[in-house]
């Protein structure tokens, strides 16, 4: 860290991220997370950050702000992302995906959504980790594919694991494409090697397509390490497309950039098969945000990914005092929480919370198993993850839950 855990200070350094927002100025933003519940409602739901981004991103922002430079990007702008892209990846990870198999697209669901209408047809199974974040169930079923679930379930140790059934169930469909969330949202699981060789070795067995959404691996915390899925070895790459962004670690959602690394020359034609123009454009502005982040943020994300694992700390002292029949596993990755309510006697926890001045992500949206859970996003300060829990503490008592220290 450059400064304390709030980045504030007489010892902060010049570029320390600054963690302690007041609410006030959160308020002022236009994005959904602050907006979309009301003035009086704590926003720890959607996945941004209560930060401002990089200096590198707003210094490059600004300077296009200053010239009026909106228009049209260049050829030589998106390459030079993707080739950056392969040189951090090959830095942090070890696999260095070849650039000329890197497109950037608008976000990493619309690879994902592209992939799905490139590797099945309508009606065919498609593998799906569950509980998962929405946007993988809708795009299974927009496309009109069928669900094969592969339960993510919590062991005896409180550890998140994947359920061999599920992928005894895959093998048994007959799909040709699973889609991977590594790091797991909303678990925050950090697969191992082993763990990821389970489904690459059926992907080679059964000629599987894989897509790893890997957009949170840059918030794995210490002591553990994010492993890409194509890295596995040359028949597993050639069979797996991975997408992700800036966007999470950097905090660049609304920019509107991410990239697909596809593992073959084949892949990449059956990928690419519709017209460019349906895929819409990416924004300059996302291109030269992210191409900041990955080639000069690094010091910046590093000083934020310290605070979170604080605020993950934080979250777990808060919940064992305020809510302790809440059951959760720390993530070894992501700002977010998986949040088990079952235990405090609540018809609708997510609800409950809400009417309590708190917007969180409700569980049911991921899937049957998320059915009594919430996920709550602690990218924030001390200070509002504090009043978060001390609301969410309020909420159980009014609604008529178990207070502390209640029989379960």
């Amino acid at each position: 860290m450059t400064g304390p855990a709030d980045g504030s200070g007489p010892n902060a350094a010049p570029d320390a991220p600054a963690f302690d927002v007041p609410v006030a100025e959160l308020r002022r933003r236009r994005g959904t997370k602050w907006t979309h519940y009301g003035p009086d409602v704590l926003a720890a739901w959607v996945a941004d950050m209560d930060f401002p981004p990089a200096p590198p991103v707003i210094e490059t922002l600004a300077e296009a702000l200053a010239l009026g430079d909106f228009g049209y990007g260049t050829d030589e702008e998106i390459r030079a992302l993707a080739e950056a892209f392969s040189a951090r990846s090959a830095a942090r990870t070890g696999w260095a995906p070849d650039p000329d198999r890197i497109l950037v697209l608008a976000d990493v669901m619309q690879g994902v959504v592209l992939a799905i209408e490139a590797f099945s047809q309508p009606g065919d199974p498609i593998g799906v980790q569950t509980p998962i974040y929405p946007p993988f169930l809708r795009a299974v079923a927009s496309t009109g594919r069928r669900l094969v679930e592969l339960p993510v379930v919590r062991g005896p140790e409180g550890r998140f694991g994947h359920d061999p059934a599920g992928f005894e169930a895959l093998a048994a469909s007959g799909a040709r494409l699973a889609l991977l969330c590594s790091p797991h949202n909303p678990t925050g699981r950090v697969w191992h090697q082993g763990e990821l060789h389970v489904l690459a070795e059926l992907a080679v067995e059964r000629d599987l397509v894989v897509v790893a959404d890997e957009i949170h691996a840059d918030l794995a915390y210490p002591g553990v390490s994010h492993l890409p899925f194509a890295a596995l070895g040359p028949e597993v790459e050639a069979r797996t497309v991975t997408v992700t962004s800036a966007s999470k670690a950097f905090n660049l959602a609304g920019l509107r950039c991410a990239v697909a690394a596809v593992g073959s020359a084949d892949l990449l034609r059956r990928f690419s098969a519709r017209p460019a123009a349906t895929r819409g454009g990416v924004g300059v502005l996302g291109v030269r945000a992210s191409l900041a982040a990955w080639s000069r943020g690094d010091q910046w994300l590093e000083d934020v990914v310290a605070h979170l694992d604080g605020q993950r700390r934080l979250l777990g002292d808060l919940l064992a005092d305020r809510l302790p029949q809440v059951s959760w596993t720390r993530p070894e990755a992501t700002y977010l929480a998986w949040l088990d309510c079952r235990a405090l006697g609540l018809e609708d926890c997510w609800r409950s919370f809400l009417d309590g001045g708190v917007a969180l992500s409700d569980g049911r949206h991921f899937g049957a198993d998320g059915t009594g859970h919430v996920r709550l996003n602690f990218a924030t300060s001390p200070a509002v993850l504090t009043e978060i829990v001390d609301r969410m503490a309020n909420a159980v008592r009014r609604a008529g839950g178990r207070p502390r220290g209640a029989p379960i």
